[in-house]
């Protein structure tokens, strides 16, 4: 399976869409996810289903596929799991659940989306499970699971789970989920902010216009990055012994890792 790294934008577009499908690639989006799942009427999965096994094969992008353990799924699979870049599985409760798909998709890399509270409770078996490469979360589905209207700060143990179970797991860190007002971008960067501050890193969006946003949340900034060299510079100049930068700022090795991980991302 190729090395997989976590993109900052998702950009969704619904499988029965035939307007939507030809113009969502030149969209801007770092991946592209044709979705058979949710916004597809169920009298329009059939149809829906046929028009993204032909877009697949002529374009990269992601697929969206039903709940594990359904006969829509198990057709969505047959018809696109050898043709894609990666499925992203929704509503998975279970590492069983994983095993169910990669079965049908062998050797094709797994979104695994948390979006109730079973999901987050099983956070860190889903993200062990071999088959699962990156971990997303679904906070509108996880909000009405739980019977709430949402918000960072009542969804702040959810998505602070699942940081902490992909990073115990080995696996990148979790992307967040769609922010549905498409008028409001001050929202949609406040979201994206916070998702950020927390670890996670990427986020879906269900319009291009929400992708510029999302990028530049998601880009390091240029005082990070040079606060990242500063740090690296000092480091090893010190021979990995703790030691301070030029501005007088401690330096060890877990400050280190992080200004190693934030050159790794802008490299990325």
């Amino acid at each position: 399976m190729p090395d997989i790294h976590a993109p900052r934008s998702w950009l969704f577009a619904p499988g029965h869409d035939e307007k939507l499908l030809r113009k969502v690639f030149a969209a801007g989006g770092d991946e592209v996810i044709l979705d058979l799942e949710d916004a597809v009427p169920a009298d329009l999965k059939e149809r829906a289903r046929a028009m993204v096994t032909e877009v697949v094969s002529t374009q990269r992008c992601w697929v969206r596929v039903n709940r594990a353990n359904t006969p829509e799924c198990e057709r969505d699979l047959a018809a696109v799991a050898g043709k894609v870049a990666g499925i992203r599985v929704p509503k998975v409760e279970s590492a069983a659940e994983v095993a169910w798909i990669a079965e049908r998709a062998k050797d094709v890399p797994l979104d695994c989306t948390v979006e109730s509270a079973r999901g987050v409770h099983a956070a860190y078996e889903i993200a062990s499970a071999p088959a699962c490469t990156l971990l997303s979360y679904g906070g509108l589905d996880l909000a009405a699971d739980l019977g709430i209207q949402g918000g960072d700060q009542e969804t702040l143990y959810a998505r602070s789970h699942l940081v902490i179970a992909a990073r115990s797991a080995g696996k990148p860190p979790p992307s967040d989920g769609i922010y549905p007002r498409l008028d409001d971008d001050a929202g949609l960067r406040r979201e994206a902010e916070a998702a950020r501050r927390i670890g996670f890193f990427g986020k879906s969006a269900i319009h291009p216009r929400q992708v510029p946003i999302i990028h530049e949340v998601f880009r390091p900034k240029v005082e990070e990055l040079e606060w990242a060299r500063q740090v690296m510079e000092a480091f090893e100049k010190a021979g990995g012994a703790a030691t301070k930068t030029s501005s007088g700022e401690f330096v060890d090795r877990p400050v280190a890792e992080r200004a190693r991980r934030l050159l790794q991302a802008a490299e990325q």
